[in-house]
């Protein structure tokens, strides 16, 4: 009897030691389905961030995606940064003959670069082409394209356009030949970078003359905005040249050097890993005068590209 009482107690206490074990295996056999489910999921949101952003790129600033308005302009945010990797040069052109700001007695919108009839202009970012349209007292035939980094850019008085409405494109594919279409009067390409539809100064982040951009990134701050446009054109813009690249350097060099007298500043672009203190030393300054004609402080960050005067 007592002999049966302990069979019956060894079975039973077996049996609660095998429970805890099998459900054990059987959680670790879910375990690779849980990821695999996991990574199905990762996926298909994945696919639906894609499209949605294929729809509308950078719909977190635009309120919509239609192809009724060349440019709209609508809140600008306080900051806002600027992604500028990935890009390409809309065109291999170095020559700048006409700045961004005050001409003829109206605001330019844009750079004019020289390029000739039939010059291949490319995408600057990759993004989706909102407008492709003719305007014949105005951009002539032009493209607007619409990049996940935020910015829309408009190409303007084309011979040709090479691309169509809600087309996606990559940075560098061709979408227009160079010409002189619309209200101009030579062969030039009119290039805008637009954010929430507001005009900014596209020597902010492109540099024609060394064909590439200012920097991995853009920092827009709409409180300084108006005095960086200013700095940058004194640094890249050329206004008036079309004679050539020698020409265009020598007149760059006397706007710089008019800009210095006037003000009796001068400016540093910032290379990767530059500190301030190393920036004082080489230009000659101290990090406190640094600080005082830029508006920072010591700690601050610097970012590749970023302009300091001093």
């Amino acid at each position: 009897m007592l002999k049966g009482i302990k069979k019956i107690v060894v079975i039973a206490l077996s049996s609660l030691a095998v429970i805890p074990a099998t459900g054990q295996d059987l959680l670790a056999n879910q375990a690779p389905i849980d990821r695999k489910m996991k990574a199905v999921d990762s996926i298909q949101l994945q696919k639906l961030l894609e499209a949605e952003d294929f729809e509308n790129p950078a719909a977190n600033l635009y309120e919509d995606w239609n192809n009724l308005y060349t440019h709209r302009a609508t809140a600008l945010p306080d900051s806002f940064r600027i992604n500028l990797r990935e890009f390409c040069m809309p065109t291999d052109s170095r020559v700048i003959t006409s700045n961004f700001g005050a001409r003829w007695g109206r605001q330019h919108k844009g750079l004019d670069i020289k390029v000739y009839i039939g010059d291949t202009i490319r995408a600057a970012f990759t993004g989706k082409v909102r407008i492709v349209r003719y305007e014949p007292r105005g951009y002539g035939k032009y493209v607007v394209i619409r990049h996940d980094n935020g910015l829309e850019t408009i190409y303007g008085h084309m011979s040709q356009q090479l691309v169509s409405e809600n087309q996606e494109v990559k940075a560098g594919d061709p979408i227009g030949l160079g010409g002189n279409t619309g209200r101009s009067t030579g062969s030039h390409l009119h290039f805008e970078t637009r954010l929430c539809g507001v005009a900014l100064n596209p020597a902010l982040m492109f540099d024609f003359r060394n064909q590439d951009v200012v920097g991995d990134e853009y920092l827009f701050r709409k409180s300084t905005y108006s005095q960086e446009s200013a700095q940058a054109t004194n640094l890249r813009g050329v206004p008036g040249s079309t004679a050539g690249i020698d020409r265009l350097e020598a007149n760059n060099n006397s706007s710089k050097q008019q800009a210095k007298k006037k003000s009796g500043s001068r400016f540093h672009k910032v290379a990767k890993g530059e500190t301030l203190s190393a920036i004082a030393r080489k230009r000659g300054t101290t990090v406190n005068a640094l600080c005082r004609a830029n508006g920072i402080k010591q700690s601050s960050k610097l970012r590749p590209g970023q302009i300091l005067k001093y």
